[in-house]
């Protein structure tokens, strides 16, 4: 697998001082460039680079104001700010550490120094990334977890809500999940499991679909920008998919499962219909499914 460099976004109005950092650090990471306070922020934003590097004194907006709006934006809060200066002054580093700032380089550069300093902050970013990871991620099947997929559906329903346009959710079950445990195993339903979350993903086409875990032998999916019929096609798509794929036991013996699909759609601004109920909706449809005979997609 391809490693992504990580990324950092040089801020300085000297044209000497990025090149320079520029040549120290652009063979061990994807480098961005701005010469002032707005447009570092705006990059911030767009490219979420993994690092700033702010230089202290700039015209219009110097770095202590650009750090400022850095803390207080939701999409670049996270970024850590290394600042560049060629000031001695304890109170003006004190100042950046008390905003924020994670660390300093001073002006002129040492060239070990700077690799040094960015590196340190490098590994913290992608310590704290992997954690994040982990922390979001179901352990067995590689998916997004029950607690992920809640932040994820609660975002796109508020943005579904500003856009005023379709947001689609559905859960599926494994049917008779039990019974298939019963007869070839935990170690066996196991694999089915991971092996389901791999053909459901597979089946999604676009980057804003959320597949996750929602419990036991249940997935949910968040489908943002889907009206019904489009959500309907998709579940359709993955009932199929499952319903043909053979899954091999440890003993290379073919087995075969199917799935329940519960399936809701709404462009959420009708008054009083809430998000819970519109998640409750989903769920009463996938009982619908069972109800009708299993291996089937259903709408409320």
């Amino acid at each position: 697998m391809k490693l992504v460099k990580n990324s950092v976004l040089i801020v300085d109005d000297e044209g000497l001082n990025i090149t320079a950092l520029t040549h120290i650090l652009n063979s061990d990471y994807t480098i961005y460039i701005e010469k002032d306070g707005i447009g570092c922020i705006e990059t911030a934003k767009e490219m979420k680079p993994d690092l700033i590097l702010l230089d202290v004194i700039m015209p219009a907006m110097d770095g202590f104001e650009v750090i400022k709006i850095l803390k207080a934006t939701a999409e670049t809060r996270d970024i850590p700010v290394v600042f560049v200066t060629g000031l001695r002054n304890s109170q003006d580093e004190e100042l950046g550490f008390v905003l924020g700032a994670s660390d300093y380089i001073n002006k002129p550069f040492n060239a070990s120094v700077v690799k040094l300093r960015v590196k340190n902050q490098m590994q913290l970013v992608n310590q704290m990334r992997e954690i994040r990871h982990l922390s979001i991620t179901d352990t067995l099947t590689e998916v997004g977890n029950r607690r992920h997929f809640n932040d994820v559906i609660q975002q796109e329903w508020q943005r579904a809500v500003r856009r005023e346009t379709n947001l689609s959710f559905m859960i599926l079950d494994i049917d008779h999940f039990k019974m298939y445990n019963d007869t070839y195993g935990h170690l066996q339903g196991d694999i089915v499991l991971k092996n389901i979350a791999n053909l459901i993903n597979s089946r999604l086409l676009r980057p804003a679909d959320q597949l996750a875990r929602w419990g036991g032998e249940e997935f949910a999916i968040i489908l943002p920008e889907t009206d019904l019929d489009g959500a309907k096609n998709v579940a359709e798509d993955i009932r199929v998919a499952i319903e043909n794929a053979e899954f091999m036991t440890v003993d290379n013996k073919p087995t075969r499962v199917t799935i329940s699909i519960g399936v809701n759609s709404i462009r959420p601004s009708r008054e009083g219909y809430t998000l819970e109920k519109f998640v409750a909706d989903a769920d009463a449809a996938l009982y619908k499914a069972k109800e009708l005979g299993r291996n089937r997609v259903c709408v409320i």
